[in-house]
């Protein structure tokens, strides 16, 4: 059982290396596009900044149980964000499709370590608790931060459009 549990756990940082590569792949085409949204585009630069730290601690815990990310699957999930950003570009309401996508993504973000914690908690890996707690309050800090700003997004994005603007992220 003990390393069926291993087991699980290793796939599932594995998973989430992958979910933190997708998270770049995600935010630095909405960062090279941003224009009129300073605070987006700050508070996303600082995401980015924290989710490349957040790879490391994943890395940091997969090395302490001799493990390894999955290039295949980082690099399948990197593409799918890319592919997901490009999409949004095409649109006229692209800020407000990021915004949407990207409260999205770190609800699903927090769901995955916090199942994370669970199974590092049943397999007895406490050394892994204290970067996947890390990782986890970055995430809701930057979901909370969404939430707290979507309503100010929206709004400045209605007003551009009305005054015959193009409202470009």
């Amino acid at each position: 059982m003990a390393e069926d549990r291993r087991s699980l756990f290793v796939t599932g940082l594995r998973n989430a290396h992958a979910m933190e590569n997708q998270a770049i792949s995600i935010i630095k085409p909405q960062l090279s596009r941003i224009e009129n949204y300073p605070q987006v585009a700050r508070r996303l630069e600082q995401h980015l900044q924290e989710t490349e730290v957040q790879l490391k601690r994943l890395e940091d815990i997969l090395a302490s149980l001799d493990e390894d990310h999955s290039t295949i699957k980082d690099w399948m999930l990197s593409a799918g964000g890319s592919m997901a950003a490009l999409s949004h570009a095409m649109a006229g309401d692209e800020i407000l499709k990021n915004s949407f996508a990207n409260q999205a993504f770190e609800n699903y973000e927090i769901a995955a370590y916090n199942s994370l914690m669970v199974m590092a908690e049943m397999g007895g890996f406490q050394g892994a608790t204290n970067g996947l707690q890390q990782n986890l309050a970055e995430e809701e800090n930057m979901a909370q931060w969404l939430r707290d700003n979507l309503r100010e997004v929206t709004m400045e994005f209605v007003s551009r459009e009305e005054a015959g603007e193009r409202a470009k992220v």
